[in-house]
């Protein structure tokens, strides 16, 4: 039983023999990498930046449903770094925010 799973992965057309199943598996380092800025303090994030890896996600994501043969690797990690980048961005505005709060309570 798992050996034809495994069989049946290793054939796939986007499996473990092609470049359809690396290119995302490397693409995680992107994800992980933006998971371990969490802990980065807001004032260091980049707008640019994390709208591109939000919308990157976005757009990826969709694109790996629609072509033939469906890639859950590719979407998978387009998920996550849209979750992710929006993630970011949401501390990035929260603190951008609170700045310009207690800037306007400062002055009155």
């Amino acid at each position: 039983m798992a050996t034809s799973k495994l069989q049946a992965l290793w054939n796939h057309p986007a499996g473990p023999k092609t470049i359809h199943f690396w290119a995302p598996t490397f693409k995680w380092g992107i994800s992980l990498a933006n998971i371990v800025d969490f802990s980065k303090p807001p004032e260091k994030i980049s707008y640019p930046q994390q709208t591109a890896v939000a919308a990157t996600g976005i757009i990826w994501s969709r694109y790996s449903t629609v072509i033939t043969p469906k890639n859950w690797n590719l979407f998978s990690v387009n998920v996550a770094m849209a979750v992710t980048g929006i993630y970011q961005l949401s501390r990035k505005i929260r603190h951008d925010y609170a700045q310009t709060e207690e800037a306007v309570v400062a002055k009155e």
